[in-house]
């Protein structure tokens, strides 16, 4: 089965498939400069959580070794490098999808200027 949006392009004549094609990829653009834009924005904090995480990990460390009175901070101290690990995995898919999104956003433009340069060969 095809897509709606094929079959009224194709429907159309091949001069009308490309001025739909285009107007898709001009539709997608900015959707993907703005997704790449927030996941860049939310690897940044991911970043900045895990220097907090092993900021206050450091600090629990100390005070557990300045205590004179026996106190077991190690459970929350393995809690934070456990949340800390999550925090890395988090990154590094985020990571992942950003680099996804960039091929995309290449993709997409380089879609768009061959595109481009076929409608004004041809005439339209």
């Amino acid at each position: 089965t095809r897509h709606p949006w094929a079959m009224m392009a194709a429907g159309s004549g091949p001069g009308a498939r490309e001025l739909f094609a285009e107007g898709l990829l001009q539709f997608l653009r900015p959707a993907v400069r703005q997704l790449d834009r927030h996941v860049h924005s939310v690897r940044e904090s991911q970043v900045e959580l895990r220097e907090h995480i092993d900021s206050l990990a450091t600090e629990l460390c100390r005070i557990n070794e300045d205590q004179k009175v026996a106190l077991d901070l190690d459970p929350y101290v393995k809690k934070l490098l456990n949340a800390r690990r999550r925090v890395v995995l988090v990154n590094n898919i985020l990571q992942n999808a950003q680099e996804r999104l960039r091929r995309l956003n290449h993709s997409v433009a380089k879609e768009t200027v061959r595109r481009r340069a076929m409608l004004e060969a041809g005439g339209y």
